[in-house]
């Protein structure tokens, strides 16, 4: 196994994290780690206490894939941790190209997810159909603004994490819609290791939980579940649409304003409304290049053992 090439994708889900609209789980799904990631979690029980007394500790870790999680997350947290400034910076300053990629991103992780789907039958695209139904009814949810406390930001760990582990449903987004998005993203800007420490606390939690339901689903289910979760992405897509027009703002809780109700826009509906560029051409660059990454990164993990 290479543990260097696991870092890699793990800096690769840390940077879709951060996004509201995009998940790490696509970056698994696409990179084929998603079910190693899934597995090694789910062992993480209280068996595992058995097996340190039985076998020894060594037989403990390497039973968990010890080595592949701590170079993913490692990946994870250097990512989020080097690229939280800069994607909210190209967010802010070039957002139709920001916006564009991942919208190509997305795209192109459906193609690649259904392509995994062999028996495509009715009621898996009513599976399907109910994903892009659950998914978009979250995306047009007004945020809520939930109260700044240690038992709030360990629960906003805990379903951001669920969320994250999701192909299609944005931890970034849940934590958006929570109101949280602003606080953790500020506490890893500022290093603020209080607040880092709660929300952590709350990721292994609710990732330790909803693993064990997510991996069950999946052996049991899995072209059924595939087929929702192909639902769940394509219910994002709106979300993630370059070009829109903000309706309402918010203001966060440093004072800032902040869009709080989007319209979707045409690009040349753009150019009437804003009096601004719709810049089409680097938009369509830039989903190119998504396409070509996922491309990239499908035949990389084809080649390579994860």
């Amino acid at each position: 196994m290479n543990y260097f090439s696991t870092f890699i994708k793990g800096m690769a889900m840390g940077a879709a994290d951060v996004v509201p609209g995009v998940s790490g789980g696509t970056i698994a799904f696409i990179t084929g780690i998603y079910d190693t990631l899934l597995e090694s979690i789910r062992r993480i029980n209280p068996s595992l206490l058995g097996i340190c007394k039985r076998e020894g500790f060594s037989a403990a870790f390497q039973y968990i894939n010890g080595f592949f999680l701590i170079s993913l997350f490692a990946g994870i947290f250097t990512s989020i941790a080097t690229f939280a400034k800069l994607i909210s910076w190209a967010l802010v300053t070039h957002p139709i190209p920001t916006w564009s990629f991942f919208f190509g991103l997305i795209l192109v992780s459906v193609y690649h997810m259904l392509k995994q789907v062999e028996h495509k039958t009715a009621s898996r695209w009513v599976c399907l159909a109910l994903g892009v139904a659950f998914a978009y009814s979250i995306t047009i949810l007004k945020p809520l603004s939930l109260e700044l406390s240690n038992i709030n930001i360990i629960f906003a760990g805990a379903i951001a994490i669920c969320a994250m582990i999701l192909p299609g449903i944005s931890g970034s987004f849940i934590l958006l819609l929570i109101g949280m998005y602003a606080t953790v993203l500020g506490a890893v800007k500022n290093a603020q290791i209080d607040v880092l420490l709660l929300f952590l606390s709350g990721c292994v939690i609710g990732l330790l939980s909803f693993s064990h339901v997510l991996s069950w689903l999946l052996k049991r289910f899995r072209e059924v579940t595939l087929m929702f979760l192909t639902g769940l992405m394509l219910g994002t897509l709106p979300k993630i649409w370059p070009w829109k027009e903000t309706i309402s703002w918010r203001t966060n809780s440093h004072g800032e304003q902040v869009p709080l109700v989007q319209h979707n826009l045409s690009p040349f509906e753009f150019e009437a409304i804003t009096s601004q560029s719709s810049q089409l051409v680097i938009a369509v660059v830039f989903m190119c290049c998504a396409i070509a990454l996922v491309w990239g990164l499908e035949k990389y993990a084809e080649k390579h053992d994860v």
